[in-house]
């Protein structure tokens, strides 16, 4: 069983920056894909972005240049780095780690 907790979340005005993370605890597999998704209301969860096992990386068009994603060197803890914040930034984002989830924590960008 592996647990993900997410922290980091927040309200902050446009232009601002949060950090999120993510810890995972208990057997992850050796192979470790993470990501970060988002989901806001009303809309479907979307992706944001990945970090691969090999230390590929990808993001959402529509954040990169903005948002960072790291992992430290045990690939037990995900973050990330959230610059230049816009409204339609707002959701409830969630990290993955290969098939397990995190439970979700609230970004507002609000003036």
């Amino acid at each position: 069983q592996v647990q993900l907790v997410e922290s980091g979340g927040g309200s902050v005005p446009p232009g601002g920056s949060l950090r999120l993370s993510c810890v995972a605890s208990g057997r992850l597999e050796s192979r470790v894909d993470m990501r970060w998704y988002r989901q806001a209301p009303g809309k479907q969860r979307e992706f944001v972005a990945r970090i691969s096992d090999s230390g590929f990386i990808s993001y959402e068009p529509s954040v990169k240049g903005r948002f960072t994603i790291s992992r430290d060197n045990t690939k037990t803890t995900l973050s990330l780095q959230m610059n230049s914040l816009k409204p339609e930034d707002t959701a409830v984002y969630y990290c993955s780690f290969n098939t397990w989830w995190g439970q979700g924590t609230q970004v507002t960008v609000s003036s």
